[in-house]
């Protein structure tokens, strides 16, 4: 499972766009979906998270969890919770362990912020979203990053790629795409 079954990049004009299309892709999540989320400071992570849960219908309020690593919001009708991780300072997989992701797995959306390289073995399916602004670029696939304050009005780059069973063929996700893409 290497390949992605979906990939896009898509621009955005600014940060509202983004919280838009993340809006749109939690409208489509269900239990067990594992999204990591990857971007510099500033980037739109948590803007992206709160789309993303304004979409899946759960409580307001989303804001970083830096600080405490992890934070749920519960639903607020019959879908599924929604379990924001930080995983910037977790330095080893006992950390990650510590966590207990596997136990909300099946009944909540995991979204996790830095977890690329750190959370792929939790779902056979995941969506992995990179957030760049200008300023960001790539080197030998390793992302560089300005940290720059930045704009929440400038243009970002959204990519997303589709893993696993859960997201082939799936028309929810590729109508969001297909209505993104310019």
């Amino acid at each position: 499972m290497n390949e992605a079954s979906i990939a896009a990049e898509l621009e955005v004009s600014g940060i509202d766009e983004t919280r838009d299309f993340a809006h749109r892709l939690g409208e489509i999540m269900h239990a067990g979906d594992l999204v990591i989320l990857t971007g510099e400071l500033g980037a739109g992570k948590t803007t992206f998270t709160q789309g993303l849960g304004l979409g899946m219908g759960v409580r307001e309020g989303i804001i970083s969890p830096t600080f405490v690593i992890s934070r749920i919001h519960p639903a607020l009708g019959h879908g599924p919770d929604l379990v924001h991780v930080d995983a910037y300072r977790l330095d080893s997989a006992a950390e990650l362990d510590d966590l207990d992701l596997e136990a909300s797995m099946g009944q909540s959306v995991t979204v996790v912020e830095w977890g690329a390289g750190k959370v792929e073995q939790l779902s056979d399916s995941r969506l992995e979203i990179v957030l760049l602004r200008p300023g960001s670029a790539e080197i030998h696939e390793d992302l560089v990053f300005d940290f720059n304050e930045g704009e929440d009005d400038e243009p970002r780059t959204i990519r997303i790629a589709a893993f696993g069973p859960r997201w082939e063929n799936d028309p929810g996700l590729a109508a969001l795409l297909t209505d993104f893409e310019r």
